[in-house]
């Protein structure tokens, strides 16, 4: 599919500035806005740049304001919402259309006579961004006025400018800024150099006050900020030519446009052509029966049985934006995950969910290797970290599933790769892990010898995957056993009895927990009277009863080990809880986190933090949540038409909130508005992956 709009789209503002584009660089820095080049958010701007990679994440170039001056005519080609809401200037209404060049947005203005393309993306591995123009089409030379306005701040936060000087100065290619004297200077250069007679630039030094936040204001955010014009560049062009604006922290980056685009298009083919590329098994099993919950896992080098859908391919890129740099003395060359744009760390649960389908499924096989080793180093107490906090150095470890959902990671990088050498390397930690999880860690993470199962929280913690927590508040703290953990946990300790009998260790002790756990503890969870698993058992207020999402992972989880066809629940009991959560959670988008008919139900996901977070699990669909669906609902109904027809809906999201991505969340009511982060990694991740598992039967 090609992502395009024509002019009837774009220049309707309702529905363009809900539209909006990603470019990422690599190492934690993007570049985001919306069609219309209209800011509505604090993330939105043309150089956020990681200056503590992947985090440090500093807004230093908010946007380009170009006037087009032709035949004694100017058209402004960008738009402003100002504090009493008035847009002015309209320029949006000279888009004829806007696409997606594999991730580059591409805007082409109209007017007159007049043909004007403009393309954005930055430089791998760098705080770079190119905002390139290409005169195609006009019967006379083009002026183009730029006016590059600025900021200094992180990412989360907004300006108000007060009396706030910052220096500007020329250098011979453009300006530098300097926000403050330890600041990290923004390099705003142009090609072809400034002192041809066609292009200057004039320093300036103007705020400009009260551009309207129209997304902050929905999320009960400050919706006013201010920007400084920092600079003017005026640029006559002839048809045929081209002027590229570069914003960096590099002195001396590479302004070539021309040179630096075909540099990028021949990196994202490289990706395309990675995923697209059949390679003999790897894995050590002999005789390898292809199964559907077996991801990963190939038979024979052979061409797969039908073309890649465009839509894939969109999300193979989309996929390769959320990884990024995380180097530290041990892995100079590590890597890890970024959880979700705009605002997201990389997060220990969403990297070990989302590795899978962004880095085995795309068959970047390296780069899983890396991020698990990454991981590996910052194991304590048993405990993967929950997430690296911006301006931190200390990882928080406040969960309970990242670390479980690590076993599966691994495992799906061994089925893949067979990476024997890895394994011995990880199998201590992993053992470690085991032993932590039973003896005791942090936040009352224990193993009840009774049941086999993981007994996990305490009062003001939120350690499972459901965490929304404001102030004291715990929205769902789901303390006991929550039903995916037990999954999770069951999974851990077959991949841990298949993992040990690999290497020729000692393996009864995972065998005889794995076996407790199928014949006593998991049967605790079946609600006989709902006909339905308790989403949480042992609680301090008994069982829960609530109908979530989370009973679908004891159907969706791979099968291995001496038990491996012992399924958790019994074959009426699955189709039960597919029918159930077909029923009252399956959206078009995933499934939403409480059924609709629960007194807690939250439909609409907006206003002030408290009650976003009150209904970001109450309710609220979660993207990530129809991978599970789709492969819990192939292996129960083995029919991979139907399971595949579950996934179609992405494809015309693609072409909502974040073009050429998946949100985070959506509204659990109709019309299951987009909300949260423009593009999530395991949104992506898990439709990849569902995708490429059902289509290993197909």
């Amino acid at each position: 599919m090609v992502i395009s709009f024509e002019r009837e789209k774009c220049s309707n503002l309702k529905v363009a500035e809900s539209q909006e584009w990603l470019v990422t660089n690599g190492i934690g820095g993007y570049a985001s806005g919306t069609i219309t080049n209209l800011l509505t958010r604090r993330y939105h701007g043309l150089l956020i740049a990681a200056l503590q990679p992947p985090l440090g994440r500093t807004l230093l170039l908010t946007k380009l304001d170009e006037t087009a001056g032709y035949k004694d005519r100017d058209y402004p080609l960008y738009c402003n919402r100002w504090a009493d809401g008035t847009i002015n200037p309209e320029g949006y209404q000279q888009i004829e259309s806007f696409h997606l060049e594999g991730t580059i947005p591409v805007w082409k203005f109209t007017f007159a006579d007049v043909v004007l393309e403009k393309r954005i993306w930055m430089e791998q591995g760098e705080n770079t961004t190119y905002i390139h123009y290409n005169f195609l089409s006009g019967s006379q030379p083009l002026n183009l006025a730029i006016k590059g306005l600025i900021n200094y701040r992180d990412h989360h936060h907004n300006t108000n400018a007060s009396d706030w000087k910052i220096d500007i100065n020329k250098t011979n290619k453009g300006v530098c800024v300097q926000a403050f004297p330890k600041a990290t200077p923004l390099y705003l250069l142009t090609y072809p150099q400034i002192d041809d007679k066609n292009l200057v630039s004039t320093p300036a030094n103007d705020w400009y006050y009260g551009f309207n936040l129209a997304v902050e204001k929905y999320r009960g955010q400050q919706e006013l900020e201010d920007h400084l014009h920092a600079v003017t560049f005026n640029a006559q062009l002839e048809v045929g030519k081209s002027l590229t604006i570069v914003a960096s922290t590099k002195e001396n980056a590479t302004t070539n446009g021309e040179r630096e685009l075909a540099f990028h298009h021949n990196y994202e083919q490289q990706i395309i052509q990675k995923f697209a590329t059949v390679e003999a098994p790897k894995s050590e099993v002999k005789n390898p029966v292809i199964k559907f919950w077996k991801s990963f896992t190939q038979t024979k080098d052979q061409p797969t049985a039908k073309p890649t859908p465009d839509w894939i391919n969109q999300l193979v890129l989309a996929a390769n934006q959320f990884i990024v740099d995380r180097k530290s003395r041990q892995h100079p060359y590590g890597k890890t995950i970024l959880a979700g744009y705009h605002w997201f760390e990389d997060w220990g649960r969403d990297t070990m969910i989302s590795l899978p389908g962004l880095t085995i499924c795309t068959k970047q096989f390296d780069v899983a290797r890396s991020i698990l080793l990454t991981f590996a180093e910052y194991v304590d107490q048993g405990m993967l970290p929950n997430r690296f906090p911006d301006g931190s150095t200390t990882p928080d470890y406040n969960t309970v599933d990242a670390t479980l959902w690590y076993f599966e990671a691994v495992r799906a990088y061994y089925e893949a790769t067979g990476d024997r050498k890895l394994l011995v390397e990880l199998f201590p930690i992993l053992a470690e892990i085991i032993d932590y999880y039973r003896r005791g860690t942090r936040y009352n993470i224990q193993l009840d010898t009774d049941d086999g199962l993981i007994y996990a929280g305490e009062a003001g913690s939120q350690i499972t995957w459901m965490d929304a927590k404001v102030d004291d508040w715990v929205v769902t703290p789901r303390i006991g056993k929550p039903i995916e953990i037990s999954a999770l946990w069951y999974n851990a300790l077959q991949i841990m009895d298949k993992f040990a009998q690999k290497l020729g260790k000692d393996n009864l002790d995972y065998e005889r927990l794995a076996r407790l756990i199928k014949e006593k503890g998991f049967a605790r969870f079946w609600n006989q009277e709902g006909g339905y698993c308790y989403d949480v058992i042992d609680t301090p207020n008994g069982n829960d009863a609530s109908l979530r999402p989370n009973q679908i992972f004891a159907l969706s989880l791979p099968r291995m080990g001496k038990y491996s066809y012992a399924p958790l629940l019994t074959p009426e009991q699955e189709k039960q809880v597919m029918d159930i959560c077909t029923h009252k959670l399956l959206t078009p988008y995933g499934l939403r986190s409480l059924a609709s008919d629960a007194p807690e139900y939250k439909g609409v996901y907006g206003g002030d933090i408290y009650q976003r977070d009150g209904a970001y699990h109450q309710g609220t669909v979660w993207g990530w949540l129809i991978g599970a669906y789709a492969i819990a609902h192939l292996r129960i109904y083995n029919n991979p038409a139907k399971a595949e027809e579950l996934l179609k809906p992405m494809t015309e999201h693609l072409m909502v909130h974040g073009v050429g991505s998946i949100s985070e969340i959506f509204d659990g009511n109709e019309p299951m508005t987009p909300r949260g982060c423009i593009a999530q990694a395991w949104s992506v991740a898990e439709v990849l992956r569902a995708w490429s598992v059902i289509n290993q039967v197909n």
